[in-house]
């Protein structure tokens, strides 16, 4: 599917024309071209580079933080060198800020060593993008031609979970060796292996990765090396919307025994892959099914995944229930936390740790890849992960300074935040419908609108009783800004009816946090005041 699409739109011709225009020019040259409001840049392969085995950590000052995964994300360090270099440069700045004003779409292209520098140039717009305030979406696409590897499993791995796999796409030519000098770096994003013939998709790195080392011998066999074949694509993205149109079939395709052996036939005639190469075609054939078969039950998961989904509606109708028959002088939140032993109380938490699990489940599905890449965009699931995470981190929050981790690990929302909602945060705030204006409340909300804001409230207790003790005036003075911030927040929070109804009942932390801001505020200015008539009796 990725093939044909590609294949009937001028992106992959278009990429490789400004490529070529790149490689021409001067050392180091970059070519920006605008066809409509599709923004091309392309970089050269004509790159001075000394190849090593080290790998380093992503700059967070380019980067920023967004990347996490298990493990270190690492890179080569001299493809981000090679990338930084171009990053600073005043020109590239400029380039890039004509193009953020004026584009819809832009597009990445590198050939050889101009594609690291692409793949990292596509990164950094996609974080920068996440955290700018931009007057219009922009969509991010990267396409690489002959491009040597970039980062390691957890880089990969990281690109996945942000669901940005799609948004990148390497060519590789049958024979080109660039790409199949396999080290401590792995595949990501998707992968074209193209021939005069037409091209063949994959998605999956572990079935990448086997692919470029079971196609290594037919490499190697090749009447044409792979240095010539690194300069040959030209002639292949020339032929793949060609050959795409013309489909013809093969002689292979007819003695196949099913649909499925004769899609994987026609894919490796395309690569120029015969059966008469035995070791090799078995070992390609072997890589194909197991994409074929990794791919087909993404659809059929995301159909699973709704049934589960609607399996723990009780448990959160349940939780509603709880919510709304709270002590009407504790509220929701603070009912939970000083909870006795009843049976009710004991259900309450259970179901908490069901949800949990279940969410937990369906982000390890995404991070696996096992689900469509669209998925964490699906309206169904954006709108149910923020509607769980209003209605369970409180509870999340409480269980936390019940038991103290508090003390143990430090506060919650920098400490003790499961993954889960941070990444709920990132589905919610990328959907549409929250680019809008919103409109002004006439009554409290139903859910307080920050999940996390009985955790500030708590942080913000303790920071009162840190004043009390604290008998440096400097760090008292830090201690006491952080408070009155907090104060001026929650008082918008409010204002704004952007709270629960329960946040104002009599008993909660809330009204205990005030109650003490407004003691500490008091003790404060009277003995403020006690110091200013000591002065005024010395001066006498």
């Amino acid at each position: 599917m990725l093939g044909a699409f590609l294949a009937s739109t001028p992106l992959v011709e278009e990429t490789w024309r400004l490529c070529r225009r790149a490689n021409a020019d001067a050392h180091q040259s970059f070519a920006v071209k605008a066809v409509g409001r599709v923004s091309y840049v392309a970089f050269s392969g004509v790159q001075a580079v000394a190849r090593s085995r080290d790998m380093v950590e992503l700059d967070q000052n380019v980067f920023g933080r967004c990347l996490e995964g298990k493990g270190k994300i690492m890179v080569d360090a001299a493809l981000l060198q090679l990338f930084l270099s171009f990053y600073v440069r005043p020109d590239f700045n400029q380039k890039m800020l004509e193009v953020l004003k004026q584009s819809k779409s832009v597009v990445f292209g590198g050939h050889s060593l101009g594609g690291p520098i692409a793949s990292l140039s596509a990164l950094w717009l996609l974080t920068h993008i996440r955290t700018a305030s931009l007057a219009h979406p922009i969509s991010v696409f990267c396409i690489t031609f002959g491009s040597p590897m970039l980062g390691n499993g957890p880089f990969s791995q990281a690109i996945i979970q942000e669901r940005w796999d799609g948004n990148f796409c390497h060519v590789v030519a049958p024979h080109d060796l660039v790409p199949r000098l396999l080290s401590m770096t792995n595949p990501f994003g998707n992968y074209m292996f193209c021939s005069d013939k037409g091209a063949v998709c994959l998605d999956n790195a572990t079935t990448i990765n086997r692919f470029l080392y079971s196609t290594m011998a037919a490499t190697s066999s090749s009447p044409a090396s792979g240095v010539e074949d690194h300069l040959k694509y030209e002639d292949y993205v020339g032929m793949l919307s060609y050959q795409y149109m013309k489909m013809r079939c093969s002689s292979a395709i007819t003695h196949c025994g099913s649909n499925s052996e004769a899609g994987i036939a026609f894919a490796l005639q395309t690569l120029g892959i015969s059966s008469n190469q035995e070791a090799t075609y078995k070992a390609a054939t072997t890589c194909l099914a197991t994409a074929r078969r990794l791919g087909r039950p993404r659809s059929l998961n995301n159909a699973k995944m709704a049934v589960s989904l609607a399996k723990i509606n009780p448990f959160r109708a349940e939780l509603e229930w709880y919510k709304k028959h709270c002590d009407d002088q504790l509220g929701y939140y603070d009912s939970f936390k000083t909870r006795g032993a009843s049976r009710r109380e004991f259900k309450v938490n259970m179901n908490r740790l069901r949800l949990g699990r279940f969410w937990d489940q369906l982000i390890e599905q995404m991070e696996s890849n096992q689900l469509t890449r669209d998925f964490h965009k699906l309206p169904k699931y954006v709108n149910a992960s923020n509607f769980y995470k209003l209605l369970v981190e409180p509870l999340e929050i409480a269980e936390y300074y019940r038991t103290g981790k508090h003390r143990e690990k430090g506060h919650y929302v920098e400490h003790g935040r499961e993954k889960r909602f941070k990444i709920f945060d990132k589905w919610w705030g990328e959907k549409d419908e929250q680019k809008t204006t919103t409109t002004t409340r006439s009554k409290y909300a139903s859910l307080t609108q920050d999940s996390c804001f009985w955790a500030r409230v708590e942080e913000a207790i303790c920071l009162i009783y840190d004043v009390v003790g604290e008998t440096d005036s400097g760090r008292r003075g830090v201690l006491l800004d952080k408070i009155g911030e907090f104060e001026r927040y929650a008082r918008g929070m409010v204002e704004r009816k952007e709270v629960s109804v329960d946040v104002l009942v009599e008993n909660s932390s809330y009204n205990l946090f005030r109650n003490e801001w407004r003691e500490l505020r008091a003790q404060l200015q009277t003995s403020q005041s006690h110091f200013h008539q000591f002065q005024d009796g010395m001066v006498q």
